[in-house]
């Protein structure tokens, strides 16, 4: 790496960019980030600042940079791919390289400039809903065996938090069901329109919030039925129960995310 490159990145440390983890809880709250969120932010400051195609360090370089931990960092990766700030390239002489901010990189980087009022994140589960029969239409013809069974693992955390009515668990296996759906389209123009609304859904979501008088518990297990339904359509090829249940699905409503 460069020493003007080098100094860049040191110069993005020195502003403190390595706070205390944060609760989940405490995400979305006068603009607070998780650590992943932190440390992609510290990487896509460095990227602006060097050409396109200019090695920015193999992945645990970064990761010792950014001072995270490797969990963390895999995260970091995620959203740094999604958002188009990196590309990877494996072998000798390989590691993450700053991308070409193409198109898809500039749509992704406004659906993250958006805030965290309430009719920003209403608006962005309502387009994330408009797209979900496009991402379970993909889904549905491109899918694996090892999609499906990722899928079914992923159900399976959802029912946990279901029986044990821990709602915030429940959230957060459900957006990851939603993320993994997301990594069969072919089409990598959807699937960063939606894994980016997605991102801002889940930073500002408070909690799960059934209708007045409907006990939590129920409501939950409600759900993960309807998912466990759409997973088991997924795998039967049967395009007529996607859409029927697309259809329940998306009457979640906007206060869920209040």
């Amino acid at each position: 790496m460069a020493a003007r490159d080098e100094g860049a990145w040191h110069e993005g440390r020195a502003r403190g960019m390595d706070p205390p983890a944060l609760r989940r809880s405490e995400w979305g709250q006068d603009g607070a980030k998780s650590r992943a969120e932190m440390a992609a932010d510290m990487v896509t400051e460095f990227a602006a600042r060097v050409a396109a195609g200019t090695r920015l360090g193999t992945k645990d370089e970064l990761r010792a940079r950014c001072g995270v931990s490797v969990g963390t960092f895999n995260e970091t990766l995620r959203l740094l791919q999604t958002r188009g700030v990196v590309t990877v390239q494996r072998g000798p002489g390989g590691g993450l390289f700053a991308a070409e901010q193409t198109p898809m990189a500039r749509l992704a980087q406004s659906v993250l400039a958006l805030d965290s009022a309430q009719d920003d994140v209403a608006e962005a589960l309502r387009i994330r809903n408009a797209l979900e029969p496009l991402l379970w239409q993909d889904a549905l013809w491109h899918g694996s065996p090892a999609d499906i069974k990722d899928l079914r693992a992923l159900l399976a955390r959802m029912e946990e938090a279901a029986g044990s009515e821990d709602a915030e668990q429940f959230v957060r296996a459900n957006w990851h069901l939603h993320a993994r759906v997301a990594d069969i389209t072919p089409s990598a123009l959807l699937r960063s329109l939606y894994v980016n609304l997605l991102d801002l859904v889940e930073r500002h979501a408070q909690a799960v919030l059934p209708q007045d008088g409907v006990p939590l518990g129920p409501y939950l297990r409600d759900r993960c039925g309807l998912h466990v339904e759409l997973v088991d359509a997924l795998e039967n090829r049967d395009e007529k129960s996607v859409v029927r249940l697309l259809r329940v699905h998306d009457t979640v409503r906007a206060e869920e995310v209040g």
